[in-house]
């Protein structure tokens, strides 16, 4: 059977954070195989694409890479003597949209030799090796139990200040709009040890910021330990690294954590809180299990135990049966909590969801573009104010790198996840430093070096 060792493997990320850590399971199972890591597709004998199926977007994206990889496929290939081609690069698609589409997508991708769903990676080495003989191999069978606990994550093009952590896989709250249950399986957390571990050791190697990661992160539960103590335990590795966590559920978010992270200044001072509608009768629909006065009770409680925190948050405009006072009930939310970062989206009905079996796509596409559009231009004043704010404030701010505008300036994220632009003056990637905010945008922050 063909060996891996020295086989070169391309790996492309699509999608969220999630799919980010996976790609680096991934990587750490083939090297441990032998397998070299290149930049390019066109090196590559393998190329796999770790995907997202949340959106038909995402989906149609990866559709367009796979038909744009046929021409690296086929220059890649040679004759053997009987004139046959030899494929010399091998396509592999793995993660949610492997797991919803399953051998569908290799009758509509023929080019796709193998597919892997994100409870199936650790088969990765078999599969290739099967591939690479001549087999076409569909592996996605979704597990009740692996969390890839014991497998240390090749982070192979992040930054080195900067790492994602995954503490729990899958979700069960079935949301109506949402295929992540049937891509992902059900909740289950990792072992509490193994993720301070990982953390520690990654402190250790000179990183200064984790982000704890789950579908529903605060769900997270692994015996007697509950999210805030797992909290807790990474934060005092060192009050020098810095904690974030994504994503949270508003049924979930307890009291219990926001005290924690008011006991601990290196817990970042930001919560993603996914509302999705601002009404009632929407939220029913979407079986999102709270109401738009829990979530609301919620908000009051972050402002309460953690004053300076940001919020942010995700919604959908144009849900099955969205009237406009549904709409306008959303609005309301946005203008009540003063969001500091939104990603808005229209709906996008997702097959084999309870949405799809059940309920009518019964906006029209016209008025969903014209609700987002309301939304966005909302959530743009508000942004732009709420940075406003922060003009003359300081700030400690973790130095990542060189701006995107000018090589002479840097940008780093203070503690509430804004993006401040800076002179670089002394400062290091990979440090903090005591920035003065002197202009904003409604994305970003300017600001100056302080002592």
């Amino acid at each position: 059977m063909t060996e891996l060792n020295n086989k070169k493997v391309y790996v492309e990320t699509y999608g969220c954070q999630m799919n980010v850590a996976d790609s680096e399971v991934v990587r750490s199972i083939l090297k441990s195989e032998g397998c070299v890591f290149c930049l390019s597709a066109n090196e590559a004998d393998f190329v796999l694409i770790n995907t997202c199926a949340i959106r038909d977007n995402a989906e149609q994206k990866i559709h367009r890479r796979l038909r744009e990889l046929r021409v690296v496929q086929q220059r890649q290939s040679t004759r053997n003597a009987k004139g046959y081609d030899i494929q010399k690069t091998y396509i592999g698609v793995l993660g949610c949209m492997a797991e919803r589409l399953k051998q569908q997508l290799m009758r509509d991708e023929e080019n796709v030799s193998f597919l892997v769903g994100p409870d199936s990676y650790r088969k990765l080495p078999d599969i290739m090796r099967r591939v690479a003989q001549g087999d076409r191999v569909s592996e996605t069978v979704l597990s009740p139990s692996e969390t890839y606990s014991d497998i240390s994550p090749v982070r192979f093009d992040g930054n080195g200040i900067s790492a994602f952590i995954s503490i729990m896989r899958g979700c069960q709250n079935y949301c109506a709009y949402c295929v992540v249950p049937y891509t992902r399986g059900l909740e289950r957390s990792r072992d509490a040890r193994s993720i301070i571990n990982e953390a520690r050791a990654l402190f250790g190697e000179g990183y200064k910021e984790v982000t704890l990661l789950g579908q529903n992160v605060n769900s997270y539960k692994a015996g007697d330990m509950s999210f805030a103590q797992l909290i807790a335990n990474v934060a005092e590795i060192s009050p020098e690294l810095r904690v974030r966590f994504a994503t949270s559920h508003p049924k979930d978010l307890s009291d219990e954590l926001l005290a924690t992270m008011a006991e601990y200044p290196n817990i970042c001072r930001c919560i993603h809180l996914p509302l999705q509608s601002g009404s009632n009768r929407m939220l029913k629909l979407m079986n999102r299990r709270y109401t738009a006065e829990w979530y609301m009770d919620r908000i009051e409680a972050v402002r309460r135990y953690l004053p300076d925190c940001s919020i942010t948050t995700d919604v959908i405009a144009g849900f099955c049966g969205e009237s406009e006072d549904d709409h306008r009930a959303t609005l309301d939310i946005f203008r009540r909590v003063q969001y500091d970062y939104a990603y808005m989206f229209k709906f996008s009905m997702r097959p084999d969801t309870y949405a799809a079996k059940h309920l009518k796509d019964d906006v029209p596409d016209e008025v969903k573009k014209r609700r987002l559009e309301e939304i966005i231009m909302l959530q743009g004043e508000i942004a732009l104010r709420n940075n406003q704010r922060d003009v003359g404030k300081r700030f400690r701010v973790l130095v990542e790198g060189t701006s995107h505008r000018s090589k002479d300036q840097f940008f780093g994220r203070n503690s509430q996840n804004k993006v401040i632009v800076f002179d670089r003056g002394d400062a290091i990637p990979g440090s903090y430093a005591n920035v003065e905010v002197t202009g904003c945008t409604a994305a970003t922050l300017m600001g100056r070096l302080v002592e």
